[in-house]
């Protein structure tokens, strides 16, 4: 007979409802916060990378739109200056077409070992080829060849196919040697309009504390859990 826990029968609804944790007593109060978001996120993620519970403190979930609706995948955070957010990715795949397409998107750091997560909305734009090549040329040389052999978001034939195409484009640039970037891979950089900071309270009763972008400036405001 299976048990809720049974690998094979997957897991009981009334198990899947079970999975609760009470939330601490640590709070978020406006006056925790800087007055720049900017700032106060440079903050969090610095206690986020020195968490050892913590895996990638830089992943963070992208939601882009389309025609078809939302889709997210997580990529992670290469750069956050007082301009915004930066990742890079191939500008052929399904989130370059829909960013092409909206521009509108949204950043979710899901530090959950802290009780805390971070949801920036903002703008999507492409940053320039020569940003993009600086970050391009730090890249381990797997990973940028990794960059010429996916064609990503598109249907693949067999995991042989891909490894040929690694395989191709490792013996045109062995490793030691320059790899150029592909022309069809670059960065965004996400401009902010809201940056809100959430941390988990008891009786689900969590703070959300929102920063909105008002011309220069940033009001802050709190928000029901």
């Amino acid at each position: 007979m299976s048990t809720p826990l049974d690998s094979d029968a997957g897991l009981s609804r009334d198990h899947i409802r079970a999975m609760r944790r009470s939330y601490g007593e640590r709070g978020l109060a406006e006056g925790d916060l800087a007055a720049d978001p900017i700032t106060q996120f440079r903050s969090w993620l610095a206690e986020a990378a020195l968490n050892p519970v913590v895996v990638e403190a830089n992943a963070m979930v992208l939601a882009t739109v389309d025609e078809a609706g939302p889709q997210s995948r997580t990529v992670l955070l290469k750069d956050v200056s007082d301009l915004g957010f930066s990742f890079y990715t191939n500008y052929e795949s399904n989130k370059g077409k829909a960013i092409a397409a909206n521009p509108n998107v949204s950043l979710l750091f899901p530090w959950y070992a802290m009780e805390r997560q971070v949801i920036i909305r903002g703008t999507a734009d492409k940053v320039s080829p020569q940003s993009s090549s600086e970050y391009f040329a730090t890249r381990p040389w797997s990973s940028q060849i990794g960059a010429w052999a996916s064609s990503q978001s598109q249907d693949l034939e067999s995991r042989e196919h891909l490894q040929s195409r690694f395989d191709e484009f490792a013996q045109q640039y062995p490793e030691g040697s320059s790899v150029p970037m592909p022309p069809h891979w670059g960065g965004y950089l996400v401009t902010p309009r809201s940056i809100e900071f959430w941390q988990g309270r008891y009786s689900r009763l969590h703070d959300r504390l929102i920063f909105t972008r008002s011309g220069s400036e940033w009001k802050l405001a709190r928000l029901h859990p």
